[in-house]
């Protein structure tokens, strides 16, 4: 049996909460989930992915049409130690109060995560934090020690739009509200900024 979502013109997340839905379902030997942007076309293959669907794009025009189907093998199993801590960063300054003080203090915090990179899973940047994940960003080459270490860095695709920074994304890979909340439900801790 076969399942066809239509998400054209919906935006993040609906387009990956609709085809999850679909998944969970359970009944379907196939899902193609269609969408028209780019950052739904990333997401929804990103968490067919994750999920154990082989995953095969056609593009019609202005559309794509994501084609998904059950895969077992493609499901990845780590049996090393969990990381346990998923960390939110919703600002590009740490804390209320002077600008200044924020961006020395939030240099500091990343440092800090950097010295314990063993126990983080995931570091999402939502809102203004993005300008730390992106093209000039003074805490770039910290980033990168920690995604180097194997923590997933992932930056809203919403809010880099919103800040006209898509094409400017240095380290990690962007994401969607429904995957970072998906990954903070799950962690066993969490760390908001």
């Amino acid at each position: 049996m076969n399942k066809i979502v239509d998400a054209r013109g919906l935006s993040c997340p609906q387009p990956v909460i609709l085809t999850k839905k679909a998944m969970d379902e359970g009944r379907y030997d196939s899902l193609i989930t269609i969408v028209d942007q780019t950052a739904a076309l990333e997401n929804v293959s990103k968490l067919a992915e994750k999920e154990g669907y082989r995953v095969a794009v056609e593009e019609k025009g202005d559309e794509y049409h994501i084609s998904m189907s059950r895969d077992e093998s493609l499901i990845d199993v780590d049996i090393s130690m969990p990381r346990e801590v998923a960390v939110l960063i919703t600002s590009r300054w740490f804390g209320q109060g002077e600008e200044e003080l924020g961006k020395v203090l939030m240099k500091s915090f990343l440092y800090t995560l950097s010295e314990m990179t063993s126990q983080l899973s995931h570091i999402i940047f939502m809102n203004s934090a993005v300008f730390l994940t992106t093209e000039g960003s003074e805490v770039k080459e910290i980033l990168t020690g920690i995604a180097e270490d194997g923590v997933e860095i992932l930056s809203c695709g919403t809010c880099l739009d919103f800040y006209n920074l898509k094409d400017k994304l240095a380290v990690g890979t962007v994401t969607n509200m429904f995957t970072a909340m998906d990954i903070i439900a799950g962690a066993n801790r969490n760390i908001t900024i």
